[in-house]
């Protein structure tokens, strides 16, 4: 295990009824704060018309910007940063999932920045300051409840970037299981893949004696197994969306990470389709997932399968190893049709096009991932593989 410094300096206000701290929780930063959503769903189930009572209410005064869209746009980002640099905005606080969040992220480092908020995509050392940022989470996927990350869109040039910053990290956030009730069942399927990916990224790894973390990481994907189905069959099941809202936040905090070095695989080479083709993000992970880990299956990786396919699977470890470690590959191919989602590129409307140009905008910085580096032509394998 390596060395780390242990730091999530999020509050969490986990359950039903936690909007009641919001005004509390806003006024130690400031009374003026820009409403960051996507679009009509927080309406449609009374969170809007809540939050805003609650604002008016305690004479906080807010600004609004809305329809932020999945694969948020950085157009939204310029947006927002205008509003608040006119208004001198204290806190940014986004209601919905994590295009909202990740957009709100953004805004706040660009409201000390001089020039275009997309440098601070490209660039994430150019940010030097953030505005307070907070939220209240709608959806179990992203994670960006409780992260230092964010991932924009340029629709102008096909890019879809990470970026991050330690104050990124919003100052509290409010996780109520029964904002994610009316999750269409794509939306939590795709979800739920989101978090499995996040904890692949971390736990497909080589770090040496990080036993606590690999365990952490499988009770969280069996978690996910667990109550991923549970969810889409029964919306309203409280105890399925509260396990999966948690695990949302726990798979990319940092604490299944601490005492490794994963670079990561799966999303760079998602964040390509989402550039170029706007498919649902989760859903690119469950087309890609298992055909990553088909081309990654070899003499150096096979331990980690069979670790996945004993532990999350439950596969007898008596079985030869590839034949265990296919099996568990089979099964998470299982598991994500299961949930509804499509299996190839071509049902997302994705074929030979543009293959070639993702890969290579993949690997625009160097081999994508460490478990396995993958250069532009294993990746155009792998999305081959996909079709």
């Amino acid at each position: 295990m390596k060395n780390f410094n242990y730091s999530i300096p999020t509050k969490i206000f986990f359950g039903k009824d936690q909007i009641d701290v919001l005004a509390s929780q806003i006024m130690q930063y400031g009374s003026k704060v820009l409403l960051v959503y996507g679009g009509g769903s927080i309406k449609r189930i009374g969170l809007y018309d809540k939050v805003v009572k609650i604002l008016q209410n305690n004479g906080i005064t807010f600004w609004e910007l809305s329809d932020v869209q999945p694969n948020p746009r950085i157009t939204s980002v310029r947006k927002g940063v205008n509003i608040c640099k006119e208004n001198q905005v204290d806190l940014v606080l986004a209601v919905g999932g994590g295009s909202s969040i990740d957009c709100a992220k953004v805004i706040a480092a660009g409201y000390y920045y001089d020039g275009d908020a997309w440098d601070l995509v490209v660039d994430p050392a150019k940010i030097q300051k953030v505005l307070p940022i907070a939220s209240i989470l709608t959806l179990a996927a992203t994670g960006s409840e409780m992260d230092f990350f964010a991932v924009i869109t340029n629709t102008d040039t096909n890019e879809k970037l990470g970026t991050g910053h330690p104050d990124f990290n919003p100052k509290f956030s409010i996780l109520d299981p029964t904002y994610s009730f009316s999750v269409p069942a794509i939306h939590t399927a795709a979800g739920t893949v989101d978090i499995m990916s996040h904890i692949f990224e971390v736990y497909f790894e080589k770090t040496e004696g990080a036993y606590l973390q690999n365990r952490m990481a499988e009770a969280l994907l069996k978690t996910c197994i667990k109550y991923g189905k549970i969810a889409i069959e029964e919306p309203e099941n409280y105890e399925a969306r509260a396990n999966l809202m948690w695990a949302s936040s726990l798979a990319i905090n940092g604490l299944l990470g601490y005492g490794k070095k994963s670079v990561w695989s799966v999303h760079p080479m998602e964040h390509e389709l989402s550039a170029f083709y706007d498919i649902i993000h989760g859903v690119g992970l469950a087309i890609l997932t298992p055909h990553w880990m088909e081309y990654v299956l070899n003499d150096t990786t096979v331990d980690n399968f069979v670790q996945y396919g004993v532990n999350v699977w439950g596969i007898g470890d008596t079985e030869d190893k590839y034949q265990i470690a296919r099996q568990a590959i089979q099964k998470t191919k299982e598991y994500f049709a299961s949930l509804g989602l499509p299996a190839t590129l071509r049902e997302v409307g994705i074929n030979e096009d543009k293959l070639e140009i993702m890969a290579k905008q993949a690997t625009r910085n160097g081999k994508v991932g460490n478990f396995m580096p993958l250069d532009s032509e294993d990746i155009l394998n792998i999305f081959n593989a996909s079709l």
